[in-house]
């Protein structure tokens, strides 16, 4: 056989391979198609950052730990959610909602928008101590958007683009605000000075607990379908290298040190191999 044929077979292969563990095959779920008319033009930042499936993934496990330090959106999870089960389902879940918000036609997006927002609109309770929580406070929904885009960003500027343009950078906050906005996020930054910002000013809202704790061991030892156990290790340690020293000590976890860098090599040669698999620059 041909290099070139045997090169097109793994291609293909790898990206089966990715697209299954994202997507409800069984199920007959498709790939989210990108469309001309979604939010977001082509080539836009939006686009460029939440295209590259390891940065995402790696973007995703820290986003998921740093939102489980919010005591709001913890204890949602918790009274609301079948993530002990289903930790993938949600995975996938969540990932499919940026695919079809980013990516998608507007329609489906603002579908998927409203979809969201009606289950947020059920989720509610008391805290242990008693106050009220609600997914619909925008408050909590502003530590939410702030944690992915910082964690999309943050891992797309590490392993992807470290020189990024610092307007391209802006460009991102200003076009995922939209979405926030849209699921009831306030404030919501524009920017990345804006972003840091009120990441430290919402930082005071964290509380360590056992509880997030146990999520995190969660989301850090789980195997997703269809994937090797080693890559969930790999992009684990990645994603904790890239927490804030504060939230590493408040879910009781260590520092990667040198011990990441197996991790960090290993995730740097994923995303190329992936990008040639996906075709993309």
């Amino acid at each position: 056989m041909p290099d070139s044929a045997l090169s097109e077979r793994l291609r293909q292969r790898l990206v089966g391979q990715v697209r299954a563990v994202f997507n409800d095959v069984e199920g007959g779920e498709q790939p989210v198609p990108p469309s001309d008319d979604a939010y977001f033009a082509k080539d836009t930042p939006i686009r460029m950052v939440h295209a590259d499936v390891v940065g995402m993934m790696v973007g995703g496990i820290r986003s998921l730990l740093l939102q489980m330090l919010h005591p709001h959106a913890l204890q949602g999870v918790l009274d609301h959610s079948n993530f002990r089960a289903d930790m993938h389902g949600r995975l996938r879940r969540t990932a499919r909602f940026i695919a079809v918000t980013t990516f998608g036609e507007a329609a489906r997006a603002d579908e998927a928008i409203a979809r969201v927002n009606r289950i947020h609109a059920a989720v509610s309770g008391t805290l242990p101590d008693g106050s009220p929580y609600s997914a619909t406070n925008p408050r909590t929904l502003a530590w939410v958007h702030v944690a992915e885009a910082t964690s999309f960003l943050e891992a797309y500027l590490t392993y992807v683009r470290p020189g990024m343009p610092f307007a391209e950078q802006d460009e991102y906050y200003r076009q995922f605000a939209l979405i926030a906005r849209k699921l009831g996020a306030d404030p919501v930054p524009e920017t990345k000075n804006e972003a840091e910002a009120l990441f430290r000013e919402l930082r005071r809202d964290l509380r360590p607990s056992k509880e997030a704790r146990e999520v995190a061991d969660l989301v850090l030892t789980q195997k997703p379908e269809g994937a090797p156990p080693a890559v969930q290790a790999m992009l684990g340690t990645a994603a904790v290298d890239l927490l804030p020293g504060f939230a590493r000590e408040m879910l009781g976890l260590g520092r990667p040190g040198l011990g990441a860098l197996p991790a960090r090599f290993a995730t740097r040669a994923a995303g190329r191999t992936l990008r040639w698999a996906f075709r993309q620059g």
